[in-house]
């Protein structure tokens, strides 16, 4: 949303005045100002708090709002938090006006569901285990418009095809909404009960260590994007040839992983195994992997050590998992004539082939000082012909469905005019031991 289309900003214009709508009932209504007003102080601080931490939003404070008023005063409750949260881009007025709109919308939706399966009497009765049910409705439906919203920004803002933009989507936010949904519940009972609004605050403390926990996790993820990000720019830096290659070998694997399945824990650290490939040339020295002309055999050894070198520069980082392994293996082949250790068959890594596939395309895809980029369709028919002896036919059946359905955008990585020296442009069966001085597979 940094640069908004304009049908995108006609669509949170239309969300916006819906919204509106929602709240037009407020001046006729008779509800408790006191509890909106404490209930949306809550929420604009917790907001506040919860945005500067990078833990989320804090939906426990709106579903208890939910639960306890009317759907136009609990809709209420959203806007003063969402107007002064901080947003981390621009357009900064657009997203607090998107994100209001779509909170304010979300929660009359839950109060309106909550209240037809007269949930306030089971909230103030209190009626157990019924009121689980005006609950759990009242939380699908905040999920629902969550997701429904915020996939008509994904394909109007940022363009995903209409077929991927709300997949997944209520899925993913069900599981982690519903927990915020029980402590709003919880809060919402011991309102209503005897012991008071001050009870139901407590109810916000274990949310509080929750929400620390997860920005311990959040630094600690956000450490390990740094450390990633500095190796490889390192090797960027050293061999300018292949700027940027990194990177799409580790979006060429998360689309190999996902495509084969994975879970998202997995997809992840494939990722970061295209991307740690090629860490061991911090290893070689400069003058091998800029060489212009043939590599003599005993340079050829010196660079086939590569992936020792980052295995060894990478071993200690406990959470690349077995993305490590895939450091030390990718140029393994199938028939066993790989390196470093003649690994073959199923004795490969998983990890491991995955990334070897990813590097090869991404190699013939690319135009380099040595080799002019192939087109899509040629790498992939050259990909075809060696799988089974260089390549996992696993591995390269994913890329090609995964490449069918998304397609690919070839990256030129060199700054001069490509040469083509018979030394440095084998065919991609013999690649594996030829070209890499390059950083082709």
């Amino acid at each position: 949303m940094d640069a908004v289309p304009a049908p995108a900003r006609v669509y949170v214009t239309a969300v916006a005045l819906a919204a509106l709508l929602c709240l037009r009932p407020l001046p006729s209504l008779h509800a408790p100002w006191w509890a909106v007003l404490l209930l949306a102080a809550l929420y604009a601080g917790s907001e506040l708090v919860a945005r500067s931490r990078l833990v989320g939003t804090c939906y426990p404070v709106l579903l208890a709002g939910a639960f306890l008023l009317p759907p136009p005063a609990a809709a209420l409750v959203a806007l003063p938090g969402a107007l002064l949260s901080p947003v981390p881009r621009r357009p900064f007025g657009l997203r607090r006006v998107w994100r209001a709109a779509q909170l304010t919308l979300a929660v009359w939706a839950a109060a309106w569901v909550h209240g037809r399966l007269d949930g306030p009497d089971a909230v103030g009765e209190p009626a157990f285990p019924y009121a689980l049910v005006p609950a759990g409705a009242g939380v699908l439906a905040f999920c629902l418009v969550l997701a429904v919203l915020d996939g008509g920004i994904l394909a109007l803002a940022d363009h995903v095809p209409p077929s991927r933009a709300w997949r997944g989507l209520l899925p993913r936010s069900l599981a982690p909404i519903a927990v915020h949904g029980l402590a709003g519940l919880m809060m919402a009972v011991l309102w209503r009960s005897p012991y008071g609004p001050v009870a139901a605050l407590l109810v916000l403390l274990p949310m509080c260590v929750a929400w620390w926990a997860f920005a311990q996790y959040h630094r600690e993820r956000a450490a390990h994007q740094a450390t990633i990000r500095a190796l490889v720019q390192a090797v960027d830096i050293k061999d300018g040839y292949t700027r940027g290659h990194s990177e799409r070998v580790g979006q060429a694997s998360m689309m190999i992983a996902r495509e084969l399945g994975m879970d998202d824990e997995r997809v992840e650290t494939l990722r970061f195994a295209g991307i740690l490939h090629d860490v061991g040339k911090l290893g070689v020295p400069t003058r091998l992997l800029r060489k212009d002309g043939p590599l003599t055999p005993e340079e050829r050894r010196v660079i086939e050590l590569h992936p020792e070198y980052g295995h060894e520069m990478v071993r200690g980082i406990r959470f690349l998992g077995e993305a490590r392994a895939a450091v030390l293996h990718h140029h393994e082949r199938l028939d066993g004539s790989g390196y470093p250790y003649g690994l073959a068959g199923d004795r490969i890594p998983e990890s491991a082939r995955v990334v070897a596939v990813a590097d090869a395309f991404d190699a013939m895809t690319s135009t380099r000082s040595y080799s002019r980029a192939r087109p899509v369709a040629a790498a992939l028919e050259e990909l075809q012909r060696c799988a089974g002896g260089q390549f996992d036919p696993r591995m390269v059946r994913a890329l090609v469905h995964a490449l069918g359905r998304h397609g690919w955008r070839p990256a030129v990585t060199a700054d001069g005019p490509p040469g083509l020296p018979a030394e440095r442009a084998p065919g991609l069966a013999g690649g594996a031991r030829n070209s890499v001085g390059r950083g082709a597979p």
